[in-house]
């Protein structure tokens, strides 16, 4: 009887630690861009303007710059995605945003709030895009292409392609 006792509450924590859902992600990505970090503002800190310059977007279309301003992406393997801004300041070139209802096809992710920052460095600027987001599939067992390997991957790409995006068209003074 005594032993049960003991085994028994192990048994329980280790029931809980296996059925508790997924955890929260983070991804960062950075770029260094030769150009004042004013003028990478004025290309970055469009909210809307994302489409002219993410090679993975079609298109992008929002209504400002305000918080709670919106934007919906149009990927270019047909995903759509919606996102709301939670917090714009110019004055220190930075924005926070999150996803709406997720799109698996867009990305394999079931939520994720993001924010971009513009600073100084050294004669040009640095760009910073971070973002928190949970898996695809919260359930204790997701398939592997919607678990948080995948999640990480999408959004490390995500990021990274725009940035590269960004500078280019910052760089060479057009938008994709």
């Amino acid at each position: 009887m005594r032993l049960s006792l003991l085994v028994l509450p192990l048994a329980l924590a280790a029931t809980a630690a296996l059925a508790h859902g997924p955890t929260p992600q983070k991804v960062s990505q950075s770029i260094t861009i030769k150009a004042s970090p004013d003028a990478v503002w004025r290309v970055a800190g469009d909210f809307a303007g994302i489409g002219r310059w993410h090679p993975a977007l079609a298109k992008a279309e929002g209504s400002g710059t305000k918080d709670g301003g919106t934007r919906t992406l149009t990927f270019k393997n047909g995903g759509r995605l919606e996102e709301s801004l939670d917090e714009y300041k110019p004055e220190a070139r930075t924005y926070s945003y999150r996803m709406g209802e997720p799109d698996l096809k867009a990305l394999p992710v079931s939520s994720y709030s993001a924010t971009v920052t513009v600073s100084p460095e050294g004669d040009g600027s640095k760009v910073e895009w971070m973002g928190r987001f949970y898996r695809g599939d919260t359930g204790n067992e997701p398939p592997e292409n919607l678990g948080d390997e995948a999640g990480k991957a999408a959004m490390n790409a995500y990021f990274a392609d725009g940035l590269k995006g960004l500078k280019a068209a910052v760089e060479g003074g057009k938008a994709k």
